[in-house]
Parts: C-alpha cells; sequence; structure tokens
C-alpha cells in the first residue's frame, strides 16, 4: 500500500479538470480562477462556495483573511499543517482526504454475493451506478464524470450494513466501465478509510487532499 508521504506535484490544470468534473457530476457551475486557486459557486445550504488550491500559495492567506463566515471552506493539496499555517485564528482543520490516481484500464466486474444487482444508468457525461440488495435496500452508489480528460469518480459510498463484501470494488468496477476515453486521467478524492481499499486497487496518492472551515461566524 503506498503511503500518503509518497506524493506527487499537483497542478491547478489538474485541479480545475477535476473540480470541472466534479461539477458535471453534481450539476454545479464551472469552477473559476482565484486567488492563484480555484472557486466554486456551489450554492448549498453548508456550503456556499469553496476554493482549491493545488498547493500553499499567498492567495490563501489573502482569501482567509477577507472570509469572516462559515460554510466557505479552503481547501489544499498538501499536509494540514501547511495550510493552516496560512490560515488566520478560527479556521478549524476537517477530517483528512487524499487525491488519488490510478493508470490501469479498470477492474474486471466482480461476481456479487447472492441477492444483490447492479443498476447503471449515463446521463451525457454522468454516469451513476447502484447495487441493490436482495430486500430492495441501496446497499452502495457512486457517479463517476468524463470531462476535460479526466474521469472522477465521486460520492462513493456503501451503507456500514453492506460493508466487507466487495460492493465497493464492484461499484468501482461498474463506474469504470463508462470511461470513454483511456487517455482520460482516473481521480477521485478519498478519506482515510477509503484510501485503504481504493491503494487495493491500484490507486496512488497524489497528495494529502485538506480543509478548513470556520465553524461559527465571526463578530
Amino acid at each position: 500500500m503506498e503511503k500518503p508521504g509518497n506524493t506527487h506535484r499537483v497542478g491547478l490544470e489538474l485541479i480545475g479538470a477535476w473540480l470541472g468534473a466534479r461539477s458535471v457530476a453534481r450539476g454545479l457551475p464551472a469552477p473559476v480562477a482565484d486567488h492563484g486557486g480555484m472557486r466554486v459557486d456551489t450554492g448549498l445550504p453548508n456550503e456556499v462556495r469553496r476554493y482549491v488550491f493545488a498547493g500553499p500559495v499567498d492567495g490563501i492567506r489573502e482569501l482567509a483573511a477577507s472570509i469572516d463566515v462559515p460554510h466557505v471552506p479552503i481547501k489544499m493539496c498538501g499536509p494540514a499543517d501547511q495550510l493552516l499555517a496560512l490560515l488566520p485564528s478560527g479556521w478549524t482543520l476537517q477530517p483528512p482526504g487524499y487525491l488519488m490516481t490510478r493508470q490501469t484500464a479498470g477492474d474486471a466486474m466482480p461476481v456479487l454475493p447472492a441477492g444483490y444487482r447492479v443498476d447503471m444508468a449515463i446521463d451525457g457525461q454522468v454516469a451513476a451506478a447502484r447495487i441493490i440488495a436482495g430486500d430492495g435496500a441501496l446497499a452502495a452508489s457512486g457517479y463517476a464524470a468524463e470531462h476535460a480528460g479526466v474521469f472522477i469518480f465521486d460520492r462513493i459510498a456503501t451503507d456500514a450494513a453492506h460493508r466487507r463484501r466487495g460492493l465497493g470494488k464492484a461499484l468501482m468496477a461498474a463506474l469504470g466501465a463508462a470511461r470513454r476515453s483511456k487517455a482520460s486521467q482516473q481521480v477521485l478524492v478519498a478519506t482515510e478509510e477509503g484510501r485503504a481499499l481504493y491503494a487495493t486497487l491500484g490507486w496512488r496518492v497524489l497528495a494529502p487532499y485538506s480543509t478548513a472551515v470556520i465553524l461559527a461566524a465571526v463578530d
């Protein structure tokens, strides 16, 4: 398994392409350049907008000083301590993530446990997969999108009651089959738990993916 410390330089071009594909997958506005990084105006109840940076840049310091409300996360490819060093007081780090990629063409669809089935739907650039249990419950789900030279996996989730049955691997294989161009770089952001699973499927860490937010409005 590749350790989180084995990281590689991440370019702003890749961040822009990944965010663009993520916006396609989620029906959000396209990212725009801002403060040396990228901004997505998500307009969601728990996230007004987000800023994403390829690494530590002075623009983060200036940006953070201008934000005094919650629901506006700053995200950066790099260790959490590097991000925190650029922020004023009042910002709180969130659980770590990992920007990951892989070069392999994809996985063969594994045999699902008895009683499970995969439902796939493709709408333009977006693929959605759902694994349904025998009782009709949603056991796992996820999305993928291909855009601007990247193929991303997004919102990959397995219900706690259905874990450790190979459903995550099956879900990734089903979504991966929707990739049209072999030249498209495969990208995802994993949690600590997810990183371990993806490493077994041939994914490698490009960089830690750190997030900080203001938890309450500053008086």
